[in-house]
């Protein structure tokens, strides 16, 4: 393809014309002190920059951006930086999940109502990463997603710790009476060392890792450490190599091809990857005008087994991951079940951006005939409790759950499990599938990360670590247990989970991808009939607007006028 021009550029509608309108905007420019050479001809490279001081995650992304202006000036271009929401995860309530859709408009206005040429998009909390891309995919420019990097290991009395996974393993033993509130205390000092996402394969570092399965980050750049020196330097040369996609004209439809979207399903299943990347990747290829569903991830999950020893499927952290080789690595692992012709944001193929990867510490990356796990990361389970589909993560799950009959103890709504599970006198035993409802995308609202339901009690101090839980929600990707979660079609809007009862029997079996609940159809129709719709959440508001338009898990969440490729007019300048 040629390359663009100056004129060709589409800041240049804005600054490059001899008319009033482009004097105006001209002179702004020479009010923050820039001047004609700043732009005269340069693309203008929009930073979308997530960065706020209440998200960790983020909070090094401030200087960050400005690594990026470095490496878009070295290259000719012109930066321009773009705050936009942070969606800090552990702070924002009900869900960030309410708002991925939120960041995803966001971002898409902001780069097309600016004159931006080119962007670089800063993420990594669990929700930043889809909806930075999803904005960038339905805006259609060139794009180049820069990962915030996980934070540096935790550390407790010579332990490693895993943010969120170690968080919900010690508070069961806190809750069993098997560690003090003064070892809770100096854990919570010692579990979250530095800046960036958590540690752990929990959202986060999959949504990062698929975000470069797919093309849309530099080599290698999924897995560097926030903390690590190799950060600002991949931020700099992702804000070069931005300038170069703008003059190639190198758009993200020319990436993400279905084959890149079953690159990065491959690559999820090999990490272990968080249960929440279903619904961001449906997400995501949707906007690319593709129609993956979850039985994709299923059919996937079977072919490609779990290769990255991490926690919560594994032994190690992230910080592991990068000094065994990082993702480069575990996709060289795996070259031989990939479409290494994909392009990439590099404007060279999977199969180049590999090239030269190499497995240092082979107990942290497995290979293909030594994996941690036989099958995937995750399950597509079926049946009359989840017509349209729920998922289940196997491989962090005790094995004897994956196939099990049990009586239900269910939960109308979180405040009602959270009132009774710690009950002396809850008639639980470890058999029981606990089934939580009214906690999916209009029910939550959000679809809040409720799914790893605590074990009762009374249970935990008997030593039980594990149950059957089902629910209409997500659970952190951090977690783990034998959760069965985004239930579909969800309770809130007449789904059969609003129709469980406490004693109903209920039925999983992984292998055979089935989940049943074991109720004669004319009662399930009587329930039906008796079943009253709930009182919308949100009466006004964007949740309103939220609650009027989301989809269900299996759709990806979008709401139903984003979905698609649909053409949206560039802005008039008059």
């Amino acid at each position: 393809m040629n390359r663009k021009r100056p004129e060709d550029l589409r800041s240049h509608r804005w600054l490059g014309v001899n008319d009033l309108r482009s004097f105006g905007h001209r002179s702004r420019l020479r009010q923050f002190g820039y001047d004609a050479a700043d732009w005269a001809g340069r693309p203008v490279i929009g930073i979308i920059n997530t960065w706020s001081e209440i998200n960790a995650c983020h909070a090094h992304l401030r200087a960050r951006a400005e690594d990026v202006k470095r490496g878009v000036l070295q290259a000719g271009g012109f930066p321009i930086e773009l705050p936009a929401m942070s969606l800090a995860e552990p702070f924002v309530k009900p869900s960030t999940m309410l708002y991925r859709n939120f960041l995803a408009m966001e971002a898409e206005e902001l780069l097309r109502s600016h004159p931006i040429d080119g962007s670089v998009l800063l993420g990594g909390c669990d929700k930043t990463t889809p909806g930075l891309v999803m904005g960038a995919i339905s805006m259609g420019i060139p794009a180049i997603y820069v990962p915030a990097g996980p934070m540096l290991r935790g550390n407790w009395r010579g332990e490693y710790l895993g943010s969120g996974s170690d968080v919900w393993k010690y508070w069961t033993e806190k809750r069993a009476g098997r560690i003090t509130e003064a070892q809770w205390n100096e854990m919570e000092s010692g579990i979250a060392r530095s800046f960036g996402t958590c540690m752990v394969m929990g959202t986060a570092a999959t949504m990062m890792a698929i975000a470069e399965a797919l093309g849309l980050t530099l080599p290698g750049a999924s897995s560097i450490p926030a903390a690590d020196s190799s950060h600002p330097r991949m931020c700099a040369a992702a804000g070069r190599r931005t300038v170069e996609m703008v003059w190639e004209a190198l758009t993200l439809d020319r990436i993400l091809t279905p084959a890149a979207f079953d690159n990065a399903i491959k690559v999820h299943m090999a990490m272990g990857g968080s249960t929440n990347a279903i619904i961001h990747v449906i997400a995501m290829a949707r906007r690319a005008g593709i129609a993956l569903d979850m039985q994709r991830f299923d059919q996937i999950s079977r072919e490609i087994p779990v290769l990255a020893n991490v926690r919560p499927s594994g032994k190690y952290l992230m910080e592991d991951f990068f000094y065994a080789g990082g993702l480069r690595a575990l996709m060289l692992e795996l070259k031989d079940r990939l479409d290494l012709a994909s392009m990439t944001v590099t404007g060279k193929t999977l199969a180049e951006n590999i090239a030269g990867a190499e497995v240092y510490l082979r107990d942290v990356i497995h290979s293909l005939d030594d994996p941690i796990y036989a099958e995937g990361a995750t399950a597509v389970l079926t049946g009359n409790l989840a017509p349209r589909g729920c998922v289940m993560k196997p491989a962090a799950a005790d094995q004897r759950f994956l196939k099990h009959r049990g009586p239900a103890l269910a939960f109308e709504d979180y405040n009602h499990m959270a009132r009774e599970i710690d009950r002396d006198d809850l008639a639980a035993t470890p058999d029981h599938v606990i089934v939580l409802k009214n906690a999916g995308p209009k029910g939550g609202p959000g679809m809040p990360e409720w799914g790893m339901l605590p074990i009762p009690k009374k249970l935990v101090q008997a030593g039980v670590r594990d149950m059957v839980r089902i629910s209409d929600g997500r659970m952190s990707g951090t977690s783990y247990g034998a959760c069965i979660l985004h239930v579909a079609p969800e309770s809130f809007v007449g789904g059969p989970l609003a129709f469980v009862e406490t004693g109903d029997a209920i039925e999983v079996d992984v292998a055979a991808r089935r989940i049943h609940l074991d109720v004669a159809e004319e009662e399930l129709n009587r329930r039906r009939a008796a079943w009253k719709q709930p009182a919308p959440r949100y009466l006004r508001g964007y949740g309103a607007m939220f609650s009027a338009h989301i989809g269900q898990a299996d759709e990806g969440c979008d709401f139903d006028f984003l979905a698609g490729k649909g053409q949206i007019p560039e802005p008039e300048i008059h």
